[in-house]
């Protein structure tokens, strides 16, 4: 019942191809295949400079009040509202 024979699998596969075509089953092989070599390199570079990657990680992650130019305020200083 819950297993097919290599026949239903080769009827998937045409009904497949015959609905999204071989150029856009093409692509997506292709852009999946990069996106499993990118994660591999990254994962390659994570390990190999772990001292470099947790230091040039910590800067980023501090939150400045210091809104950019020409950005209008629209948060409310919840600190200066309980002092009033």
């Amino acid at each position: 019942m819950g297993s097919f024979s290599i026949w239903h699998w080769l009827i998937v596969l045409v009904i497949v191809v015959m609905v999204f075509g071989t150029k856009k089953l093409r692509n997506l092989g292709g852009d999946l295949g990069g996106a499993v070599k990118g994660f591999k390199d990254g994962m390659k570079e994570a390990n190999a400079k772990p001292e470099e990657g947790a230091a040039a990680a910590a800067p980023a992650a501090q939150v400045s009040n210091v809104a950019p130019p020409g950005a209008e305020k629209t948060t409310i200083d919840v600190e200066a509202k309980q002092k009033s």
